[in-house]
């Protein structure tokens, strides 16, 4: 009886362990990614979109083969999901391009509102997708998300822009491309993969597209993509890792953490201070967020003390 209680908790303890490793991948994930964002907008208003992710795709794919000899590593960079990563690695192309547009259309800030989304969002495509049961809370934050979005538009439902939809679509896709890495993650532990054939399918589809966008850049403004791929590869190589390690419902809302990073980015390095109306749905959202986390942790919590 002893054993298995002494097995119990050994067990509860790398659970634990394991939770706030992942956590603290998210928290450092968050910063990174900001940066890559306030990188975007400064580069979004001078070049098209294939030029700075095609660029930006090579390089971390670069970056990639590069970590793969780090004798700790060493896995090489083949997949046991093809299918599944395909799927990943195209949602990934599409919310790459919507980002990019939203940023360059939207207030850095208010872009955050339909990240703040993706927790909800994650929480909707995990049954599906994850055979994890989506529970009626699920579908309860969904709506406080919609609120929440519709904070963002005082003026009413006509005052939806391009750069709106841009920004709903990078949330749609980038949330998806997420759950596909927890997918993913199940079957295999190589992170370093699910980085390099997303940034592949970037750079390639992007490829194609350059000859017709091309336009010389200044070194400052290379060393600006290069920053940019430099804090991507390495924010995505720590989500890969978070994910595994922690659900997808669990992580996504940790990534509240980014509105933080953004304002504060977006008032020093923009001009941009954020709305009463965003401030409110940005509040609304990371309740919903929470209460989604909550509800999915409480029956659990509650076997557990039952001893169950």
């Amino acid at each position: 009886m002893s054993a298995i209680s002494s097995n119990a908790g050994s067990a509860s303890g790398r659970a634990r362990t394991a939770a706030l490793a992942g956590a603290g991948l998210v928290v450092i994930y968050t910063a990174l990614i900001a940066g890559a964002d306030g990188i975007t907008k400064l580069i979004a208003g001078g070049y098209a979109a294939p030029q700075m992710y095609c660029l930006s795709g090579l390089m971390v794919m670069g970056l990639s083969v590069l970590a793969d000899r780090h004798p700790r590593q060493r896995l090489g960079l083949a997949t046991c999901c093809p299918r599944a990563m395909a799927l990943r690695s195209g949602a990934t192309v599409v919310a790459a391009v919507s980002f990019f547009q939203a940023f360059r259309l939207l207030p850095f800030a208010d872009v955050f509102l339909f990240i703040a989304l993706m927790p909800i969002l994650a929480g909707l495509m995990s049954g599906p997708i994850l055979r994890e049961r989506v529970r009626p809370a699920a579908w309860v934050a969904l709506a406080a998300g919609a609120v929440g979005v519709l904070c963002l538009f005082p003026g009413g439902l006509q005052s939806i822009s391009t750069g709106h939809l841009y920004a709903f679509s990078a949330a749609v896709f980038g949330t998806f491309s997420m759950v596909m890495a927890r997918f993913i993650g199940q079957y295999e532990s190589n992170a370093l993969a699910q980085v390099f054939y997303p940034n592949m399918a970037i750079f390639g589809s992007m490829a194609l597209l350059l000859p017709f966008v091309w336009v010389p850049m200044p070194v400052a403004d290379l060393a600006w993509v290069a920053g940019y791929a430099l804090l991507l590869f390495g924010a995505r190589w720590l989500l890969v890792v978070a994910l595994r390690l922690l659900a997808a419902y669990a992580v996504t809302p940790l990534m509240n953490l980014q509105f933080i990073w953004m304002v504060v980015l977006g008032a020093l390095a923009f001009g941009e201070w954020p709305g009463a109306g965003t401030y409110l749905g940005v509040a609304i959202l990371i309740a919903s967020g929470a209460y989604l986390v909550w509800d999915q942790l409480a029956p659990q919590t509650g076997r557990l003390r039952s001893g169950v």
